[in-house]
């Protein structure tokens, strides 16, 4: 069973749970007395009710299965449970539109559900998650083959099974003897011929063959650099087929980018007193940026470093930095500082989503030290994207390696649909203040 299948399940599990927590609820609010009439009534309601608790579930990672049921996703399912009983409550009692009041049976629906929803995950992840293993076969023992192997290992929740090979003697042998799966092997080895000759007669025998870095896109969401050369960016990062997908977003950026303003604007003016409270300097903060093409452009933000902060020069920034401000660093945890991108995205500098516009003399270190770096310029840059919701703040070379690896992932597979998940994502981080 595939990743995808295997969070289908998870996912209808849910719904399942939702639906028949709903008429428990019912049945003992009602001692069993009820009409069907009622039951049509409650459904109908809910059923709109739960679209958004779904997605409130899926943005702070219920269905991500990349982890086992851990203490830190118990409570933050408990979080999602408590955010999704305040929008039931939005949704029944200040939008008025029915006729039914269910205080009793919102509050012990989300604390049923809660419950039961706990248990079915941690029998999916103890049974149902391991069911029809995928049993794959790494071969290689330098750095990426041994990282590969540990990923696939931390993944045994899920079924997946990791059989370490030196080489590809004996592969059939090991293919019938092992049951393999899937066979990972070294980018290199499939221009070897006496490698591709032994891999050719496995034909027949319902096994999936992968190079590295097709392995690591699949299991981890990024693509390696040391994986790759330049034939990969010649076969994966193509644009002439996404030219639909790149007008479209643009007119997607700006419609969301005006309601978000429209919405935002009294946080605005709240913030603008604010800052000017604190020490009485300038509220807003331009800085030069590369943008796509490596056009430079200077983006807005609200000033949360102090005025003289790079009176000595760009620096990294730190994690507990001394030049942020009191005000600047709640701004920070929160990314309210970065509300006026929306203005950099009407003006057309920056996508809603896209890797991280990044400065331009740390992108002349950066090309320097990271292979391939100026392909991240070949879109244009977002105030959120892949490489944001997967990895801390980037505060070194190796840090931003690891970020670009992400963005590869993204530049590969962007899609709407893709967009779409990772700005829902991107509202977890504002939610929990994650920088």
């Amino acid at each position: 069973m595939d990743f995808r299948g295997r969070k289908l399940i998870l996912f209808c599990g849910d719904i399942l749970l939702l639906y028949g927590s709903l008429l428990f609820v019912l049945m003992m609010r009602y001692w069993g007395v009820v009409s069907w009439e009622l039951i049509s009534q409650h459904i109908g309601l809910f059923s709109v009710l739960y679209v958004f608790w779904l997605v409130l579930f899926y943005i702070f990672d219920a269905y991500d299965l990349s982890t086992d049921l851990t203490l830190k996703r118990i409570n933050q399912y408990f979080v999602a449970l408590c955010m999704a009983f305040f929008v039931g409550v939005l949704f029944f009692y200040l939008i008025s539109f029915s006729e039914i009041s269910p205080k009793t049976i919102l509050f012990f629906h989300v604390v049923l559900f809660g419950v039961v929803s706990l248990f079915w995950r941690r029998f999916f992840f103890a049974k149902v998650s391991r069911l029809d293993p995928l049993i794959i076969g790494v071969i290689g023992s330098d750095k990426e083959a041994l990282e590969l192997q540990q990923l696939i290992r931390s993944r045994s929740h899920l079924g997946q099974v990791c059989v370490p090979l030196r080489s590809v003697e004996h592969l059939k042998f090991h293919i019938e003897e092992q049951k393999l799966n899937v066979i990972v092997l070294p980018s290199a080895l499939f221009l070897d011929p006496m490698v591709i000759a032994q891999v050719y007669v496995c034909l027949g025998k319902g096994v999936v063959f992968l190079d590295f870095a097709r392995a690591y896109e699949l299991f981890a969401k990024r693509i390696p650099l040391s994986t790759i050369e330049h034939l990969w960016f010649l076969q994966n990062i193509e644009e002439r087929d996404r030219s639909f997908y790149q007008r479209s977003k643009r007119w997607f950026d700006i419609v969301i980018s005006v309601l978000l303003i429209l919405v935002t604007l009294p946080l605005w003016v709240l913030l603008v007193v604010v800052i000017k409270l604190s020490d009485g300097d300038s509220v807003f903060y331009t800085q030069e940026r590369m943008g796509k093409n490596g056009q430079l452009f200077s983006i807005i933000k609200f000033r949360t470093m102090h005025t003289d902060a790079e009176r000595n020069g760009p620096l990294w920034a730190t994690k507990e930095d001394t030049r942020i401000t009191f005000v600047g660093g709640i701004l920070r945890r929160t990314h309210l500082d970065e509300l006026p991108q929306l203005l950099n995205v009407l003006k057309g500098d920056l996508s809603l989503v896209g890797p991280r516009p990044e400065r331009p003399n740390f992108v002349e270190l950066l090309e320097a030290e990271i292979p391939h770096y100026h392909v991240r310029h070949f879109i244009k840059p977002g105030i959120t994207g892949w490489a944001q919701i997967k990895f801390r703040y980037a505060r070194s070379v190796v840090d931003s390696q690891m970020k670009f690896e992400y963005d590869l992932y993204y530049l590969k597979n962007r899609t709407f649909l893709f967009d779409f998940l990772i700005l829902l994502k991107t509202t977890h981080f504002f939610l929990k203040g994650e920088s």
